[in-house]
């Protein structure tokens, strides 16, 4: 096979990868899936007695609301230092807003009608500032609301308020996260470079065209 022979719009299948997460970078990503986990489980658990049950994954109602706070803050370290890392892939442009408005056409996978993208597409980008909202917004709320430490400098209706914030931006998260883990499954290759920190030159042109382009160091529309 030569360099130029492929089924993947043009471009070689020349066996390559390329890297598109470092080690570190994979590694704090996992720690917040894991923290992640631990406080939708713990907020879900506080949230309503109908959900008291879970609880006993962290030893009980008393560990639980101890425990559940001071994860939270541990994500929160950990989330912005990966989104302070990938601010500069993650600013909105042209490409991104047409990617947005075909929708219909990344659902029907229809990607030949897509605009180049990348290292992240619209849907990603959107994703990245609904988080930080989110998590703002739940850190934020969260002091408000922490008992042993904050809520006793606050007056009743603002510590309600803050429940409220804190209960939606939590549920808007959980929302967001099953969103992104879906799409990590649906678009094969994602979740591996995520493990191992590198995908195939393949994917990169299928998926990330403008990305490969720049890493490859080749100009666009060629």
């Amino acid at each position: 096979m030569t360099e130029h022979d492929s089924t993947t719009g043009g471009y070689p299948r020349r066996a390559g990868l390329i890297q598109r997460y470092t080690a570190g970078q994979r590694t704090n990503h996992w720690i917040i899936a894991i923290s992640f986990v631990l406080l939708a489980l713990s907020g879900l658990a506080l949230f309503h007695p109908a959900m008291f049950w879970l609880t006993n994954l962290f030893g009980g109602g008393p560990w639980t609301r101890i425990l559940h706070p001071f994860v939270g803050v541990f994500m929160f370290l950990c989330f912005a230092l990966f989104a302070a890392r990938m601010w500069r892939h993650n600013k909105m442009d042209a490409r991104d807003r047409e990617w947005l408005k075909r929708g219909r056409d990344v659902l029907n996978n229809r990607e030949d009608r897509l605009p180049e993208v990348g290292r992240y597409n619209g849907g990603q980008k959107l994703l990245y500032y609904v988080l930080i909202i989110c998590m703002i917004g739940l850190l934020l709320s969260g002091i408000v609301i922490w008992r042993q430490y904050f809520s006793f400098y606050f007056p009743i209706t603002v510590i309600r308020a803050a429940s409220v914030v804190h209960a939606v931006c939590g549920l808007v998260m959980i929302c967001a996260i099953i969103v992104h883990i879906y799409a990590g499954i649906w678009v094969k290759g994602s979740v591996g470079a995520m493990m191992r920190g590198t995908v195939t030159w393949g994917w990169a042109w299928k998926h990330h065209r403008a990305w490969f382009r720049a890493v490859r160091k080749e100009p666009l529309g060629k």
